[in-house]
C-alpha cells in the first residue's frame, strides 16, 4: 500500500474527504493529490500537517494494514487486509 492509499484509507475511516484535508492543511485538492500521487514528493511539513489533521503520528502514514496485488486477468489492484 502506498502512502496516498494509506491516507485515503485513514480519511475514509474518519468520514473525511481529500477536499477537507486539503482545506485543513492550506492547499488545494489538486495540489495535495499531485503531491501524494505516484510521482509526487510531499514535504515533511505537508506530511506533518496531514498527520496533525488526522490526529496520528506521522509514522502512521507509512504503515500498511495489508498487501496489494494486481489481478493477472484485468490488472485491477486488489487490497488484502491483514488482521494483526
Amino acid at each position: 500500500m502506498n502512502m496516498e492509499s494509506r491516507i485515503r484509507e485513514l480519511l475514509k475511516e474518519r468520514g473525511l474527504t481529500i477536499s477537507y484535508l486539503a482545506e485543513q492543511i492550506g492547499t488545494t485538492q489538486t495540489s495535495l493529490s499531485r503531491a501524494l500521487g505516484k510521482n509526487g514528493n510531499p514535504t515533511y511539513e505537508t506530511l506533518s500537517k496531514i498527520a496533525k489533521v488526522l490526529s496520528i503520528d506521522i509514522s502512521e502514514l507509512f504503515k500498511s494494514n495489508g498487501i496489494s496485488i494486481n489481478c493477472p486477468h484485468c490488472g485491477k489492484s486488489i487490497n488484502i487486509k491483514v488482521d494483526k
